[in-house]
Parts: structure tokens; sequence; C-alpha cells
């Protein structure tokens, strides 16, 4: 068993209702992850799930706090989040800068994976802005400077194109998807599936500890029902979060 730490993978939408002259607003929280969560805990992994609107706050600020998982997965939280805690955009002090702070962590042994999205890796306007950052030198992949958003509503399908023990028992064509990212693989990175032929998945070790990208979605849109319906889909994060976890 393995301990996960899920940052990201929900968001809070602000409604008005219009019904001829009256409106009223109405506001909710949206969870993206139930799918993974499930998935993960049938693999036999324990997952924290720090939902995206309590990063800032409540994200570890020390590799002690760190050192309590086996395993951080970024899924949709752009860089923001993480580097300005209450106290740094608040209050005006110094805090320790998380993507610094997750680097060092990932060196001296933890596993780290970032999954696609609209606030991953560079993500939509490039407001997700992990470009030219720590996480980005450990990532296996080199991330755009710019929107890195390739929208497919056609559907694509990956496919395998090496053996590694995140891929074991997965087929080797996958179910469509609807998008991912446009990603450049780091010279010692291993790419174990493709998309139109940039790479879906990766993994690199960095010193001590592992990285992964995966380039799509884990949920909607990207991520469509067939897709986290089909059998491989919890193998898959199963494998990545065991790999990860050394």
């Amino acid at each position: 068993m393995s301990k996960v730490l899920l940052a990201g993978e929900s968001w809070v939408s602000a409604v008005i209702d219009h019904k001829g002259f009256d409106a009223f607003p109405h506001t909710q929280v949206h969870i993206g992850c139930a799918e993974l969560l499930e998935a993960l805990a049938v693999a036999g992994h324990e997952v924290t799930h720090l939902r995206s609107h309590d990063v800032a706050e409540q994200f570890p600020l020390t590799l002690e706090e760190l050192d309590a998982y086996d395993v951080v997965i970024l899924s949709d939280v752009g860089a923001n989040s993480l580097l300005l805690p209450p106290q740094v955009f608040e209050e005006g002090k110094r805090a320790p800068n998380r993507l610094k702070l997750l680097k060092e962590w990932v060196e001296r042994g933890g596993g780290l994976m970032m999954a696609g999205g609209y606030l991953s890796f560079q993500g939509f306007q490039a407001k997700a802005n992990y470009h030219d950052t720590a996480i980005e030198e450990i990532l296996p992949v080199d991330i755009l400077p710019y929107d890195d958003r390739v929208e497919t509503p056609e559907g694509v399908q990956g496919r395998v194109v090496a053996a590694h023990p995140v891929t074991q028992g997965l087929d080797e064509i996958w179910p469509h998807l609807l998008g991912y990212q446009k990603l450049t693989p780091k010279a010692d990175a291993t790419v174990l599936a493709e998309v139109e032929g940039r790479p879906l998945l990766a993994v690199r070790e960095v010193k001590e500890g592992r990285t992964l990208a995966f380039a799509s979605d884990i949920s909607p849109h990207w991520a469509p029902k067939e897709f986290m319906a089909w059998a491989g889909y919890g193998l898959l994060f199963g494998n990545a979060v065991t790999w990860l976890a050394g």
C-alpha cells in the first residue's frame, strides 16, 4: 500500500439562473476524481484528496510533511495555488516555495505525477504556468511556454510503445480521449504511450525519486466515460502509483 496525496481535481461553479423576471445565484463544488479515488483504493493505495480550493492553505510546506506520503499527484491545479499560501498572498510574509520543495522531495526519493487538464502543465491560456519552474525540471517532459492544449473532439487513441511496470497488463490501443497536452520528452525520459505521435505517458528517474507525466485528463471532458469505464483505467493509475512509490 502506498500513501498518496492528490492535489486538485475539483472546482467551484457560481451560476445565476434566470427565470423570467427573477434570478437566483447558486454555487456548487464539483469533484472530478471520484473514479480515480475508487480505482486507487481498489488497487490498495491510501489517498488523501486535497481539493483545489484548499491547496494554497493546506498543501505541505515542509519536507517532513511531504514525507508522510509516498506519491504526490498534481492534477488540474495551477502553480499559483502552490506558490501563494495565505501568509504570502494575504499577509505579505515569506514562505517556502512549494515547487522547489517538491523537487527536493522527489530527489530524496519521492514520487510525483502530473496529470493533464486545463490547469496542468501550461494549460488553458498558459494559466497553469508550470513552464520554467522546478516542477518542469523534474518531470519527464518539457512544457511549452504558451497554451499547450490539443482539443480532439473527434477522439484520439493512445498506444503503448514501451514495456514497463506502469503499462504491464494494458491493451496496446486505448479508448478514445478528447484532448491532451502537447509535451516534449526529456532526453533521459522513457515514453510509454503516445497519442498522435506525441508523448501521452512518460516516466523518469530523478536522483533517488521518480516522476510521471500523463498528458491527458483523469476525468471529463478529455477523459470520457468510455475511458474511465475501461478495465485499464484503474490498472494504469494503480500501476503508476506503485511504480512511483518505488
